[in-house]
């Protein structure tokens, strides 16, 4: 974190730093839930365009459908990365304007028929998504950096005494 937005957050009253860290977590969450569709729609669109690629040996065209392997695509393997704890929020966000953004990104592609379109299309797709993921990452970063900051001055402020839990619980 960089002097300025240090002394910036240092010149907030404490309530409007726990309004701008519930802000960032709240924005943060509804952008995890939209990393969470787009994840979900380039893993579809990745899973068809193996099975393109390589088609399961003995396999009937039934036994290779998209709709059958649903929940082996979308499961999520084990992290080998060890990262600090985080609130996750599961719900989705507070409006529909996520799920909207990421049916716009797979343009005339549509999940519930990807056996109709051209390869080329599929593969058009999942770059749109995967580089706004990449944009939509990059946001989260900095929500979670600006939580992070203003808990760590909310704390700094309890520890230093310029803030007392008798005022937060409205004692005098």
């Amino acid at each position: 974190m960089d002097v300025s937005a240090i002394d910036e957050l240092a010149g907030l009253a404490l309530e409007q730093l726990r309004v701008l860290r519930r802000d960032a977590l709240e924005q943060e969450a509804d952008l995890s839930y939209l990393r969470r569709l787009l994840h979900g729609r380039m893993d579809i669109l990745r899973a068809e365009l193996q099975r393109r690629e390589i088609p399961l040996a003995g396999a009937s065209e039934a036994q290779c459908a998209l709709l059958d392997r649903l929940p082996a695509i979308l499961a999520d393997a084990p992290s080998a990365t060890r990262r600090p704890a985080r609130h996750l929020t599961l719900g989705p966000p507070r409006g529909e304007r996520y799920r909207l953004e990421a049916d716009a990104l797979m343009g005339d592609v549509q999940l519930a028929d990807l056996g109709a379109h051209a390869t080329a299309d599929l593969l058009a797709a999942v770059e749109r998504l995967a580089e706004y993921e990449r944009e939509v990452s990059d946001r989260r970063q900095t929500l979670q950096r600006t939580a992070d900051d203003c808990g760590a001055e909310i704390t700094r402020r309890y520890r230093e005494g310029e803030a007392r839990v008798e005022d937060l619980l409205g004692g005098s």
